[in-house]
């Protein structure tokens, strides 16, 4: 029986300077740290302010459209809305069309709430964009799009 080779501690580093998957991780820590800690005096997490400002539309989207939108499991987005719906922030409501699916609809509790936090997101995304204005934030953007 052999045993298996160790990797050379050169190679930690390299995977720690390189990794891209690293670098996203971090840095998504790090933001989504930097917005739930403004948003907080709203009991607002940069999550929910996400997924709430995903469905200030026209029209109440679908669960699977938002899913889809937010890179996330239906099972995971379900469990994600509990705790905005028990608030009152939106609600989960029978698709017209098909009664099988259902639409998520803000409630005017919801959008008075996006209403104060639009304001402390815009200031605190701006302030971020400046963190990062060596590389265009545009850029940045479509590059991150690129790996999803």
């Amino acid at each position: 029986m052999s045993t298996p080779a160790e990797l050379p501690f050169a190679v930690t580093h390299q995977v720690r300077d390189a990794c891209l998957c690293l670098h996203v991780q971090r840095a998504a820590r790090a933001l989504g740290r930097r917005f739930d800690d403004v948003l907080r005096p709203l009991n607002l997490t940069h999550g929910q302010f996400s997924l709430l400002m995903s469905l200030n539309r026209p029209e109440a989207p679908s669960i699977g459209s938002v899913a889809a939108l937010l890179a996330m499991d239906r099972t995971t987005l379900t469990a994600n809305l509990k705790p905005l719906e028990r608030r009152g922030l939106l609600k989960v409501a029978v698709d017209k069309e098909d009664k099988r699916s259902r639409r998520l609809v803000v409630t005017s509790a919801g959008r008075a709430l996006l209403s104060k936090a639009f304001p402390i997101w815009k200031k605190t995304h701006a302030e971020a964009e400046r963190l990062i204005a060596q590389c265009s934030p545009s850029d940045l953007r479509v590059a991150l799009r690129a790996l999803s």
